[in-house]
């Protein structure tokens, strides 16, 4: 899929006031719409209804809709591959697309589906899936994390539909899965030959641009014990003790590798950068058995400009550093990767992309667009690293995301919407619907 370039012509005052206008008109709508969404347990493996969902909202809007199964054997030998153990069978994308007629400048749209365990239900203060409003707040699994910002992208061409637009240049809105567990969504969809001149992903950013962030390594460390009867324990071992010791041998690689964030360009301000996560922990059958055996499912994050291979040499050599360890007792844990094994990005300043998002945002926000540097892993990776497109990284204020009573503010929803709007007419071109 080629890619016409050239920048459009401004949009007139007046057009720009009838989108922004267009955006309040309909936001009770969006809310209604984002709620749909948010009631669709779009969980890991079970995110085809909510996909359902996206895929007639893009078809009620004209757009040509293209929905796959992702099939790993077509994109696992690609070095942005996350390696998986679960099925695949309900693993779809969804793109619609807007053809170029008078050839402006193209842009995908990007957003996720899937969404993070809820914990116990008790922990929150309704059910993850009810999506009240309240005091100006939405609530929900995946209400910022990213089903406001997914159903912004919707909405925002809808304004420019409204005020008596049409995008000029081409456009895809994809609709993704994978984010949260590999990134292997919006691989797929590159691989399979969607680029354009800009990636938009209004992923929640509190109001901001993503400079940089992080890469990620999913895997699973699995510590060997020796069971016995607790009568006779130290005849044996216990490897949930081990695992204690394994874990803190990480963090003290987890450490170093922070010590290194000066010599990292936007890096060097964090406090902490690089984080290892313990995720879960499994081990024992029996209270009255020292456990033979205990996994740990570990997050590992990365710098830019690191490759996966080497962070993934440094494991393997930490664990087999863990033989000395007395808990151990010469036991060597083994590590298998089962998930992220992606690279962080960084989006270089002064791209034509920045600056009209950069306009955009300070017509209605009054301000300039701020950037900053998240520890967290962002499918701009994809676009950045293998397809050589600017992915700006920029959505609403949230809290809690991947926590109890997850949260979205609708003013920063609504104000995030106009911007989108107006940087899809500034950066496509519009002609007269």
């Amino acid at each position: 899929m080629t890619t016409p370039t050239g920048a459009a012509p401004a949009l007139t005052p007046d057009q720009r006031e009838r989108i922004e206008e267009a955006v309040d008109a309909a936001f009770d709508e969006q809310i209604a719409f984002t709620q749909r969404l948010i009631a669709e347990p779009s969980l890991r493996g079970a995110e085809r209804s909510v996909q359902d969902v996206y895929e007639e909202a893009l078809a009620e809007r004209g757009m040509s809709v293209d929905r796959w199964r992702i099939d790993p054997a077509d994109i696992s030998s690609h070095p942005g591959y996350g390696p998986v153990a679960v099925s695949y069978d309900n693993a779809e994308n969804v793109v619609g697309t807007i053809d170029s007629r008078t050839g402006g400048r193209s842009l995908i749209l990007n957003g996720h589906v899937d969404v993070v365990p809820t914990g116990p239900i008790s922990g929150w203060s309704r059910s993850p899936w009810d999506a009240p409003v309240r005091d100006g707040w939405l609530y929900g699994r995946g209400a910022g994390d990213m089903k406001a910002g997914h159903a912004a992208s919707l909405f925002a061409l809808d304004a420019v539909r409204a005020a008596g637009l049409e995008p000029a240049g081409r456009l895809h809105i994809q609709s993704v899965v994978e984010e949260e567990s590999t990134g292997n969504g919006s691989l797929s969809a590159l691989l399979r030959g969607y680029r354009a001149d800009a990636v938009l992903i209004p992923e929640p950013e509190e109001n901001m641009l993503v400079r940089a962030n992080v890469g990620v390594i999913w895997c699973t460390v699995r510590i060997a014990g020796r069971p016995t009867h607790p009568r006779e324990m130290s005849t044996g071992f216990n490897a949930i003790d081990a695992a204690y010791a394994v874990i803190a041998r990480l963090r003290g690689l987890e450490e170093r590798w922070n010590e290194e964030r000066g010599d990292r360009p936007y890096f060097s301000d964090l406090e902490h950068p690089i984080n290892v996560n313990i995720g879960g922990i499994r081990g024992g059958e029996w209270p009255s058995s020292v456990p033979a055996e205990c996994e740990l499912d570990v997050r590992v994050a990365l710098y830019p400009g690191t490759a996966p291979d080497a962070i993934w040499e440094e494991i393997e050599d930490c664990l087999r550093s863990c033989a000395d360890l007395p808990q151990l007792a010469g036991s060597v844990p083994t590590g298998l990767r089962n998930g992220f094994y992606a690279e962080g990005y960084i989006l270089d300043p002064g791209s034509d992309a920045e600056s009209v998002l950069g306009d955009s945002h300070r017509r209605v926000f009054g301000e300039e667009l701020r950037t900053f540097t998240t520890p967290g892993y962002l499918d701009g990776r994809v676009f950045t690293n293998y397809g050589d497109m600017p992915s700006l990284v920029y959505g609403p204020r949230s809290e809690a995301i991947h926590g109890f009573d997850e949260r979205v503010h609708l003013d920063s929803v609504r104000n995030v919407t106009k911007t989108m709007a107006l940087f899809l007419a500034e950066w496509c071109g519009v002609e007269r619907r």
